[in-house]
Order: structure tokens, then C-alpha cells, then sequence
């Protein structure tokens, strides 16, 4: 019996598993928005959230810890950087999991993971001047 059990195993191995997380982590820190399935959206939000959360704490301890997850410098320090300080005042949830359409091929149910306080790119004024009302 499965009682209180926690974490889900998605059918693989204990390191396949902990590295299938780790790489949800560090696109999630790299791009701060990625689309994957439900459950590993939802599995790979605890693991986001700790490492925010050791993001905003700040010290050479919660540094090292963030880089056990990340392994790559850069994204410890954007961590730390950039992302962190804009959940200073926020309790947790740093993360929003939206539900899309099911996957085409296997009707696996999908998922857009994103940070909250995630900068928005406008594309249209880029656009405007561009297209057949433009004069030679």
C-alpha cells in the first residue's frame, strides 16, 4: 500500500528521475517558462520552489545547495541575481502550472510551467512599421 507516500516515480529509475527533475529545473531557471507533461510539472514545482527559496536566503550554504540542483554557475547566479530578489516580499508559490490541450500522439495530459513574477515581452511594438502599409 502506497499510504503516505510521497513524490512520484514516472517508471524510471531513482537517478533517470533525479536527473529528468534537475533538467525541468534548470530550463525552468534558464527560460522561466517551459511546457511538459502535468505530473512533471508538478513534481519539478517542489524542487523550484526549495531552490528559490535558498535563492532569496542568500548565503554561501544555500549557494552550494542551489548549485547541487543547477550545476552550472551561471544559472546559481542568475538564481540568485535576478529571480530571487523579485520573491523578496512573496511566502512561497512562486510558481503558476496552467493545463494546455493533451499531447498529440500519446493524449498525454500537458502543462505550461512558468514563474509568477515573470517579466512580459511585448511583440507588438516590435511589429509596427513592418509589414504592406510600409512605404518605399
Amino acid at each position: 500500500m502506497r499510504h503516505r507516500m510521497e513524490g512520484r516515480k514516472f517508471g524510471r529509475e531513482a537517478d533517470h528521475r533525479k536527473a529528468m527533475l534537475r533538467n525541468l529545473v534548470k530550463d525552468l531557471v534558464k527560460h522561466e517558462r517551459i511546457t511538459t507533461t502535468q505530473a512533471k510539472a508538478k513534481e519539478a514545482r517542489r524542487l523550484v520552489e526549495r531552490v528559490i527559496t535558498y535563492g532569496k536566503k542568500g548565503a554561501v550554504h544555500h549557494r552550494r545547495l542551489a548549485f547541487k540542483v543547477l550545476e552550472d554557475r551561471s544559472l546559481v547566479k542568475k538564481l540568485f541575481d535576478e529571480i530571487a530578489p523579485r520573491f523578496e516580499d512573496r511566502q512561497g508559490g512562486y510558481t503558476r502550472i496552467y493545463k494546455t490541450s493533451p499531447r498529440r500522439g500519446d493524449c498525454a495530459p500537458m502543462a505550461i510551467i512558468e514563474l509568477v513574477d515573470r517579466p512580459v515581452l511585448d511583440t507588438k511594438d516590435k511589429d509596427k512599421g513592418k509589414g504592406k502599409d510600409t512605404k518605399k
